[in-house]
């Protein structure tokens, strides 16, 4: 866990680095949504890559967070922190009731179970007018307030969301390196090896996979107030797939690979946008090379490839590469 806190140190430096250093208000509102998309993210690789349970709706889930919460505060005049709590309730009930059949069965009925209602919760944002806005959203969403503090600027909406990244980071760290996490990579091998030790595999799938659904229910709730103004097209079908991207380029495997491959990837469109009509293109290319040249992920392949050489350079150990060693030619 040494290892892992000094991960964690580095990155609150960065945050507060971040914090301190930047004056410009668009780049923090872009740090903001990348925050927000990377607590999705925590909670997807853990499902997807220590559960081995795949998901295609959690951008239905951010989108629930969002609109129940938007929906709680400006119909019917709930605060926002209670509208987030109202979000989070009601959004768990409905995935342990999607979970509650489909987690007992093996291979990606998961997957299937949450690629349909995504669907369905995409269709019912368009179609309830009355209650969603319909096509055109829901617009005088409050800011998000805590008792008499309100998170009006972008500097404190920067500070919040990455201050729930770092505490997200530490609750899942802690989980991965309990017996909870271990059993969660024994499922991810072999079920029936798991079973015979007396473990609940549907308890375990149940558990990571309400997690993950309570972190994308959040990160929905405070885009909603910290945007203001929604609608259905922030939450489609392509949403869910770029999560589970971000999950597979930075590394299925690897928590803070996953929290890379979001960063790398929310990133990426910001710092092509110069680019105009290629943008697409170069965006589709730098995908292929990283997958071609990096399949394990960003962190993994980069671990693999520059650990050893710094390893050699505090140890005084020379490192010969993947061929054999001086002393075995």
């Amino acid at each position: 866990m040494l290892r892992e806190y000094l991960k964690l140190g580095a990155l609150a430096l960065l945050v507060l680095a971040a914090f301190l250093g930047l004056h410009n208000e668009y780049l923090f509102n872009v740090l903001t949504m990348v925050g927000l998309q990377v607590l999705v993210v925590i909670g997807l690789s853990l499902l997807m890559g220590y559960a081995g349970q795949v998901s295609l709706g959690h951008a239905a889930f951010y989108g629930l967070g969002a609109y129940v919460s938007a929906i709680l505060s400006v119909r019917y005049g709930v605060s926002p922190l209670w509208g987030l709590l109202g979000a989070q309730g009601l959004t768990l009930l409905l995935a342990f009731l999607v979970g509650l059949p489909t987690l007992r069965l093996r291979g990606h009925y998961l997957a299937l179970a949450t690629l349909g209602l995504g669907v369905i919760v995409e269709i019912f944002f368009k179609e309830a007018v009355g209650l969603t806005g319909g096509p055109s959203g829901l617009v005088g969403i409050p800011p998000f307030t805590v008792g008499s503090l309100a998170f009006l600027s972008f500097h404190q909406t920067f500070l919040l969301t990455w201050s729930l990244v770092l505490l997200a980071l530490v609750v899942s760290l802690h989980l991965i390196h309990s017996p909870w996490g271990r059993a969660l990579l024994a499922l991810h091998d072999s079920e029936p090896a798991l079973r015979s030790l007396g473990y609940s595999i549907h308890r375990l799938k149940m558990g990571v996979f309400l997690f993950s659904v309570a972190l994308a229910t959040l990160a929905g709730s405070l885009y909603a107030h910290f945007v203001t103004f929604i609608s259905p097209y922030s939450f489609t079908f392509l949403h869910s797939i770029e999560f589970v991207t971000m999950v597979v380029v930075g590394g299925i495997a690897s928590l803070w690979g996953a929290v890379t491959g979001a960063v790398f990837l929310a990133l990426l469109p910001e710092l092509l946008t110069r680019f105009e009509d290629y943008e697409v293109a170069i965006f589709g290319i730098i995908l292929i090379m990283v997958m071609i040249y990096s399949p394990e992920g960003l962190i993994a392949g980069l671990e693999k490839r520059i650990w050893p050489y710094v390893r050699s350079w505090f140890t005084g150990i020379p490192f010969y590469g993947s061929g054999p060693k001086r002393s075995e030619r």
